[in-house]
């Protein structure tokens, strides 16, 4: 069984901006496309994991409450498309509590795919900064680094790894992982 991880901001939704958050919902834009990816993927048989951190929790910015209406206000509009997330998993750790699950460490790779049968080398994750390609490579996976968010095509001289593949968006990620199957 084969996976696409998603990161949250930059990838599915508008990015916030450098050291900015999704604090409510109402702060939340989903970038075009992303719904009709989500299910271009459910549709040929993958697997969708949303990995994310959201230090903005552990720094106090929001709350966790604040956090989860955002995800379940996510996955019903999504539903509503209609696209499916199987599993979603955010670490809300600040960077100076050092957890494994904090990306670019693997953690929420792992955490996503307990009890199943999903292989991780044949799996893409998908984000918006070179940290996502460190956590692909950190678990095995294939990295698509999207410039939807974050990361500009621009700095790719700075990127301390390469991914494996880039495109605009996550709809042409999605595009291109279905077309290669």
């Amino acid at each position: 069984m084969k996976a696409v991880f998603l990161d949250r901001d930059g990838v599915i939704n508008r990015y916030p901006g450098d050291a900015k958050y999704v604090t409510k919902w109402e702060e939340f834009r989903f970038l075009p496309n992303t719904k009709k990816a989500i299910a271009l993927l459910n549709k040929n048989k993958y697997k969708i994991f949303v990995i994310s951190n959201q230090a903005g929790v552990g720094k106090e910015i929001y709350s966790q409450k604040a956090l989860d209406t955002i995800t379940k206000r996510m996955l019903i509009e999504l539903k509503e498309f209609p696209a499916t997330i199987d599993r979603v998993c955010y670490c809300t750790h600040r960077e100076e509590d050092n957890c494994s699950c904090r990306k670019p460490k693997a953690g929420l790779i792992y955490l996503a795919t307990k009890a199943t049968s999903i292989s991780i080398k044949d799996s893409f994750l998908i984000g918006d900064t070179i940290r996502d390609v460190l956590t692909a490579r950190a678990a095995g996976c294939k990295s698509i680094l999207v410039f939807s968010g974050k990361e500009k095509p621009d700095n790719s001289a700075q990127w301390e790894m390469q991914p494996d593949y880039v495109f605009a968006n996550l709809y042409a990620a999605a595009k291109f992982i279905v077309s290669a199957d």
